[in-house]
């Protein structure tokens, strides 16, 4: 049943999802807004509550579905969660029209489109476009199906959860009411980038309430906005932990093995690397491009090849583990 979910969700996710119910962000905008008109605030404010609070929506979820007991109602569940938390249409919207400005040769739309996908990503480290991309790959996929295979429907949840968190709050100094994301919005934007002319998506700001943020009484030096950071921060490291050097070690496996395998050991014990540097540093160990290729249209390509191989070695290795019995 765990790889029907998959497989279902990521052929779905490739083929036919297309619009923003089909992403987490809308739901976990919702949990925010049902957080600041409820009880939830103080749950969420709370030293130890505020990890409940994070884990709240996937227990009930699970909850649920065990109470329920139904196969193919679980079957179905864990699909659309599955689809849903590795939803990242905006995203691929804003690849393509990176790529299509690199096919005509237009240097600065290709710039604008990679320079808002980092801004969107919210990615902490300065790397070349190919390795933002990997970066984004494991975010959006890896990571997810990882839980989804450990715990179901309830590590996607979370997970979920904690990538929106992590995005929305790294923004720095934002709107004590509302927190401002960026996204490429209409399909006539993106008609016009294919068709050749240069396109600049359109800004659609969405007011949601920003539990994590800093609020007038919680300034960014304050211990309790550090602590509202530090709780997200700890729960996404370590829920990025091992997920990271299993996708580093499949990066060995599919790509420059002795480098891989080297740069992946130097990280493999270490408890504080930054997971974004370990993903990659050891991705461009697998696949080494000349200085000139980065940033180039040889670097994003070769990356996304590396990604997929990668996923797909993954997807064998789950269907392996499903024959011989050792996953559901």
């Amino acid at each position: 049943m765990t790889l029907i979910s998959m497989l279902l969700a990521l052929i779905i996710e490739r083929l036919a999802v297309r619009s923003d119910a089909w992403q987490a962000r809308p739901y976990c905008q919702a949990y925010l807004k049902l957080t600041a008109g409820s009880g939830l605030t103080k749950l969420a404010e709370h030293q130890l509550g505020r990890y409940l609070w994070i884990l709240l929506p996937g227990l009930l979820v699970a909850l649920l579905l065990h109470l329920l007991d139904n196969r193919l109602l679980t079957l179905v569940v864990n699909t659309l969660v599955l689809l849903v938390g590795i939803g990242c249409w905006h995203y691929r919207q804003l690849y393509k029209q990176y790529l299509n400005a690199q096919e005509r040769g237009d240097e600065e739309a290709a710039y604008l489109a990679m320079q808002q996908i980092r801004h969107d990503s919210r990615s902490d480290i300065d790397s070349s476009n190919g390795l933002t991309l990997v970066w984004l790959n494991f975010r959006y996929y890896a990571a997810v199906v990882f839980w989804f295979l450990v715990l179901g429907a309830f590590g996607v949840i979370t997970y979920a959860l904690l990538r929106h968190l992590n995005e929305q709050t790294q923004t720095g100094a934002e709107p004590v009411a509302a927190s401002s994301d960026t996204f490429a919005a209409t399909d006539d934007a993106l008609a016009e980038t294919e068709t050749g002319a240069a396109s600049t998506a359109d800004a659609v700001t969405v007011d949601e309430p920003v539990v994590f943020a800093e609020t007038a009484a919680d300034t960014p030096d304050s211990s309790a906005a550090v602590a509202k950071k530090d709780a997200l921060s700890c729960m996404l490291h370590w829920a990025d932990w091992f997920p990271a050097r299993l996708f580093g070690l499949g990066f060995a496996l599919v790509g420059h093995f002795s480098r891989a395998s080297n740069a992946l050991l130097g990280y493999f014990l270490d408890f504080t690397a930054s997971n974004e540097q370990v993903v990659k540093d050891v991705a461009r160990a697998a696949e080494p491009l000349p200085e000139e290729a980065l940033n180039g249209i040889e670097d994003t390509s070769s990356m996304v090849q590396l990604s997929k191989r990668n996923m797909l070695f993954f997807l064998a290795f789950t269907a392996i583990l499903t024959l011989t019995g050792w996953l559901g």
